[in-house]
């Protein structure tokens, strides 16, 4: 077992990513994947070689090499990569994530060091682009039950999951990601092109329009029932003082369908 195979071995046993390492040594994801390119670490510098040999607890290659990979030995350098990663989220935390569990600082923090990474890596307006789809997406997560049962048919295609695992409803997300299969082969083996799926296209454009239409309706209305509802009871503002008085009288014109 050479060196990089040996470093391999111990990162997957103390279930360290290769985000994680990347955000240890302060270098990109694609930078850790270069520099454990090869037999051993001739790719890294001298300061990350040293990073990395205090997080194995190592004074150099050969020793590395001899080193046992036991179970103390392995818990110890989770604990030595859990600690230095507390340390810099408290130096970096850009919102406050004081109250939550340490395990969800961490997923937020390796959520956030990705995404900053698709911005450094792609300066184009793509990655801006693609980053508020994401968003648009997490948001859809609170609302469409169908976007968490799209994350996890990715995360079991890409191997992160097992596919017998079902941690949302299990009926529904088996049956979603049975669809998502077909579809997904479809796609990849071309059977679906931009002409067969005009129509279809078409009627989703027309579905959607309407939605639009129906939301802007609402909201139209929703303005009217509150200017009336200020005008009511004589306010010019809604505010905390006011607030559930207003909500109630817009409430009570609504019921009454009185709009003008």
């Amino acid at each position: 077992m050479n060196t990089v195979e040996k470093i391999n071995v111990i990162l997957k046993e103390a279930n360290i990513s290769k985000v994680n390492l990347a955000k240890y040594l302060g270098v990109s994801r694609q930078m850790v994947y270069n520099y454990l390119d090869g037999e051993d670490l001739s790719k890294l510098s001298n300061d990350k070689s040293q990073a990395l040999f205090a997080l194995l607890n190592v004074k150099n290659e050969d020793e590395l090499k001899n080193i046992e990979l036991t179970k103390e030995y392995i818990q110890e350098v989770g604990n030595k990569l859990f600690n230095s990663k507390k340390n810099v989220v408290k130096k970096n935390e850009i919102i406050e994530l004081s109250g939550l569990r340490p395990e969800e600082q961490t997923v937020i923090n390796d959520i956030v060091f990705i995404l900053k990474e698709i911005l450094n890596e792609d300066k184009t307006k793509n990655s801006l682009i693609l980053l508020n789809y994401f968003y648009h997406f997490i948001q859809a997560t609170l609302k469409t039950k169908e976007a968490k049962y799209i994350l996890a048919y990715f995360s079991k295609s890409l191997g992160f999951t097992t596919p017998t695992v079902y941690e949302f409803e299990e009926d529904q997300q088996f049956v979603f990601e049975s669809i998502m299969y077909s579809a997904m082969t479809l796609y990849n083996n071309g059977g679906a092109s931009r002409t067969k799926l005009a129509e279809s296209h078409r009627r989703w454009e027309n579905e959607l329009s309407k939605k639009n239409e129906e939301k802007l309706s609402r909201t139209q209305e929703l303005n009217t029932a509150k200017v009336l509802a200020l005008k009511e009871l004589g306010y010019t503002e809604i505010n905390e003082h006011n607030a559930s008085e207003v909500f109630d009288k817009i409430a009570e014109i609504q019921s009454r369908g009185i709009y003008n």
